[in-house]
């Protein structure tokens, strides 16, 4: 899939799932529940052991016209090249690694790297970075998407850690493209209650919604 529909369909939907989990099982029945939830987008991130073999093994089980498969926490363009070999239709890094970047840039995957100030921001959008993501969000909350939109109102960013169903719409209206949500909307998952990420993911897309019509 083009790259720039990519784009367009992640942040559409405004929800992207980050998923950890201790294993394959765990975080296949994750990845189940936030397509139930509507959630276009699942980032899988490389802490989960056997990343790569998921990756692969959800691309041949869906198509890109129903779930976006994306890697995550990808530190290096090693990793980014075997995620893309698998399938992966988008890179997410915690922070900028130049050469992971421009990797996603030669082979036209989209890709986002972590930045927390200006300059790092800047610095992500020199690098060829299509979105910008803030991370750890949680440390300062939606007001820091203001604060980089002041001197860089072009710059698309999206947060990732501390997002809730409860503070998912602030990020939206603090101008953010999208948030990615990790923790708060895969919680269930460490008691087996799978309906509850269901829940939540529901909950956080219609919370985008709401913020985007106001």
């Amino acid at each position: 899939m083009d790259k720039l529909e990519v784009l367009k369909r992640l942040t559409d939907c405004g929800v992207i799932a980050v998923v950890r989990a201790d294993n394959k099982d765990q975080a296949m029945k994750i990845v189940d529940a936030c397509i139930k939830a509507g959630i276009v987008g699942i980032e899988m991130t490389f802490t989960v052991p056997g990343a790569a073999d998921i990756i692969k093994e959800l691309a041949a089980a869906y198509k890109p016209e129903d779930i976006l498969i994306g890697a995550g926490t990808v530190m290096d363009p090693e990793t980014a090249r075997v995620a893309i070999l698998a399938g992966a239709h988008f890179v997410v890094s915690p922070c900028l690694n130049a050469e992971t970047t421009k990797l996603c840039l030669r082979y036209q995957v989209a890709s986002m790297a972590g930045a927390m100030t200006v300059k790092e921001a800047v610095e992500c959008m020199e690098a060829g970075a299509d979105i910008i993501k803030i991370f750890p969000g949680n440390l300062f909350g939606p007001a820091i998407i203001k604060a980089i939109h002041g001197p860089l109102p072009h710059a698309k960013m999206m947060p990732t850690g501390g997002v809730s169903a409860e503070n998912a719409g602030e990020w939206i209206k603090a101008g953010a493209v999208a948030v990615g949500a990790g923790g708060d909307l895969t919680r269930g998952a460490k008691t087996g209650d799978y309906d509850s990420i269901v829940a939540v993911g529901r909950k956080m897309i219609e919370e985008v919604k709401k913020a985007r019509q106001k």
